[in-house]
């Protein structure tokens, strides 16, 4: 039998971290952990499948494992959530920034297998979030911010514990979450 793992997908806003859960979702029928925010949906975004998007009011009465704003709006793991998705298969994943990510690997220590992603040109970031959907206004408050700083590299609280896959070359970055998988359904 599989040991219950969560895959915790962290890196840059751009970076792929959607992109790679999508691909373990359907490559390996691994569920994504739902994640709570305050801020809108996005267009084609929706509740109960993409986020449980909250009110202020309703974000506070849920059992977080982590929780942080950025960009003026809340974002959090339950708990509860974790659990639900386990309950479908050993392993799943989640997208985080990386505070919550060192947050998950501290408290879930090898439970936890974080992968970070790095994308080597900043330009591609941008180009990323142009092609989402993004506002330019927004594009250009997200970049600005402290944390869209922070997640430009690996923290401390990481080092020896992710997995770093660049992420230029999408065949390539499949073939390195390959070996990764493998490794992981094998215990």
């Amino acid at each position: 039998m599989t040991t219950p793992r969560v895959f915790v997908v962290t890196g840059p806003t751009g970076s792929g971290k959607t992109t790679v859960c999508r691909y373990l979702l359907d490559q390996f029928k691994m569920p994504q952990v739902i994640t709570h925010t305050t801020r809108a949906p996005r267009a084609g975004e929706v509740n109960n499948v993409d986020y449980y998007f909250e009110t202020p009011t309703s974000f506070a009465t849920k059992h977080y494992l982590e929780h942080v704003t950025y960009s003026g709006n809340q974002y959090g793991s339950s708990r509860e959530g974790l659990q639900a998705a386990w309950e479908k298969a050993p392993l799943i994943s989640i997208v985080l920034d990386t505070a919550g990510a060192v947050t998950y690997a501290q408290e879930l220590g090898d439970q936890a297998v974080v992968i970070y992603l790095e994308v080597t040109q900043q330009d591609a970031l941008i180009a990323r979030l142009t092609k989402r959907g993004d506002e330019a206004s927004r594009i250009q408050k997200r970049v600005a911010s402290k944390e869209y700083e922070r997640d430009q590299q690996l923290p401390a609280g990481l080092v020896g514990h992710a997995h770093v896959i660049v992420n230029d070359d999408w065949e390539q970055t499949k073939t390195e979450l390959q070996a990764l998988v493998a490794r992981y359904q094998a215990e």
